[in-house]
């Protein structure tokens, strides 16, 4: 996606390329990115992708005091499930929505993202499947992909290896940027569906399925009627458009640093560190979060991860996001209708638990 091109064309096989950087091919695979690109693409984006920086022209956009917010992360190990698979578009689709979903829990609109891809050797095929995922995934979240870097580190990575990292930049009025600053004790909680692991805990995961309890890809999940690598690399959900709507119809205030004209007060994306780890990175000092852990119900994956993997409670909540992606705190008169939009736009929701009092803390019980 990136970056430079060569002139002319080399007799014989390029030095460079012998010692394991094809930049020829490189640039080959570049040239071929431009329909997958225009698909991703935004009315404020200026140039072409292939510059040395991706241009987007915010004066363009509907803001009148907007606020960036950006986001960089990875797939982590559900990588390796690419690489046995063959399936890198599924990842491809992963670190969009993931990084997409990290700062839509601050009320912003995704604008543009940029990849980074590392490997040893450029393999055209591998190459595509990414890059088809990241462009589809962009495209559904009306996002830019704007640019990127592809690495080419020859006996720097296992043959068939690579590494896959996006940031995402975008938006949100500044009066509406959502802090959690205004949860309160009674404001109730909703469990928007996860549809597996997401990008989270696969270390964990691989160790349990593959190592304790010897399954393979191609076998099936014990409990379901699918096959564990359907199961495993299902792709991370992407909660922005759904989010973007309803802080439109129930965000009415004039800022939301009140609570007036207001009635979602706060949103957490379940990544890494679960319900214990990420809830208190919005809850108020004086604000608890009760958790009730039966109020949904779980896929498969998580029964099986929870009945087999020999781990505790505590810590399953803390590795998985165990069937919930993102939480919201809402105000308890608008709870109903939250829950009633978002089941109604294709995601399953749930009422799981309450703010009370308390110190900022999570708490899960397991009373409904």
């Amino acid at each position: 996606m990136a970056r430079s091109t060569t002139q002319g064309k080399a007799k014989g096989k390029k030095a460079y390329a012998k010692a394991g950087v094809d930049i020829d091919l490189g640039d080959q695979l570049k040239r071929g990115l431009k329909r997958s690109l225009r698909e991703a693409r935004r009315p404020e984006v200026m140039g072409t992708v292939g510059g040395f920086g991706g241009l987007f022209d915010l004066s363009k956009s509907r803001y009148d005091n907007p606020v960036l917010v950006s986001s960089v992360d990875g797939v982590g190990t559900k990588l390796r499930l690419a690489f046995d698979s063959g399936k890198h578009e599924i990842v491809g689709q992963d670190i969009v929505n993931h990084c997409i979903d990290d700062i839509a829990v601050l009320g912003a609109e995704p604008l543009f993202f940029l990849d980074y891809i590392g490997l040893g050797k450029l393999e055209p095929e591998v190459f595509h499947k990414l890059m088809k995922g990241m462009s589809a995934a962009c495209r559904d979240a009306n996002c830019a992909l704007i640019g990127g870097e592809t690495a080419q580190m020859g006996n720097f990575y296992q043959p068939g290896e690579y590494d896959l990292v996006g940031c995402i930049v975008g938006a949100v009025e500044k009066k509406k940027l959502l802090s959690g600053k205004t949860i309160k004790s009674g404001d109730q909680l909703i469990g928007l569906a996860s549809n597996g692991l997401h990008t989270n805990g696969y270390t964990l995961a691989r160790k349990i399925v593959f190592e304790q309890k010897g399954l393979k890809l191609s076998s099936q999940l014990p409990g379901s009627r699918t096959s564990v690598l359907n199961a495993l690399l299902k792709p991370h959900l992407n909660y922005a458009s759904l989010m973007q709507k309803l802080f439109r119809k129930f965000n009415r205030g004039a800022t939301s640093a009140k609570r007036a004209g207001n009635s979602i007060f706060g949103a957490v994306h379940i990544t890494g560190g679960g319900f214990t780890g990420n809830i208190p990175r919005v809850l108020p000092a004086k604000c608890d979060a009760h958790i009730r852990i039966n109020s949904w119900r779980k896929l498969p994956v998580f029964k099986f991860l929870a009945a087999e993997g020999g781990v505790d409670q505590d810590e399953l909540y803390e590795v998985f996001n165990m069937g919930i992606g993102m939480v919201l705190m809402v105000e308890e008169s608008a709870a109903k209708s939250i829950l009633e939009d978002s089941r109604k736009a294709g995601i399953k929701a749930y009422p799981i638990g309450e703010v009370t009092r308390g110190s900022g803390s999570v708490h899960l019980v397991d009373a409904i």
